[in-house]
């Protein structure tokens, strides 16, 4: 649910990356913070850097302009995608508006999309959230790798519900923007239907 800042009006729309543990989530938000006119973007807060990468999650408001005479920003955020972290994650969905699902194309990883996409739709639920309505679209990150997952395989076990997806690179910034283009734009068709 988009807020309104209270000083300066502004809709805030909170867009999450979800995904497995070092699926390309934090590299995302990395890469648009670094293609962004500085006067766009606000601080990207990146709590550690260490194995696990995000304990909690990054946080990144991108300025996209006036909506229906209203200053919109995105704020973009990521979660942990460690197995222990499934509060936290719940904890970053709270009021979320998009979803940018990251799924790690390593052969080896389809069962930890999987998981995540299934640890996903229950922390919805438990928001009363159903993933069915929230605007989302899937990444499948990583399409530079030798033995990639083929996108027919990933789309029958990630995307029945044919859900628009881009291939991405995440390291090279390839599929980043065009990701956070569209779900900035699901978003806000969503709250111009609603």
């Amino acid at each position: 649910m988009p807020l309104t800042h209270p000083v300066s009006g502004d809709l805030g729309c909170k867009v999450v990356y979800y995904g497995p543990a070092a699926s390309g989530k934090t590299t995302n938000l990395k890469h648009v913070y670094g293609r962004l006119d500085p006067a766009a973007r606000g601080k990207l807060i990146t709590p550690t850097d260490g194995p696990e990468r995000t304990l909690f999650f990054d946080f990144l408001p991108v300025d996209m302009g006036v909506v229906h005479g209203v200053r919109t920003r995105f704020h973009l955020y990521t979660v942990p995608g460690q197995s222990p972290q499934r509060d936290s994650r719940r904890l970053v969905l709270r009021g979320v508006d998009g979803v940018v699902f990251v799924a790690d194309s390593h052969p080896q990883r389809m069962a930890a999309n999987r998981e995540s996409l299934s640890d996903l739709e229950a922390n919805l639920a438990e928001l009363d959230l159903s993933i069915a309505e929230v605007p989302m679209v899937i990444q499948y990150n990583k399409r530079d790798l030798e033995g990639a997952t083929p996108i027919d395989e990933l789309q029958a076990q990630l995307n029945p519900g044919e859900r628009k997806c881009f291939e991405a690179v995440a390291i090279d910034g390839t599929g980043v923007l065009e990701s956070l283009t569209a779900i900035s734009r699901h978003v806000i068709k969503a709250l111009n239907r609603a």
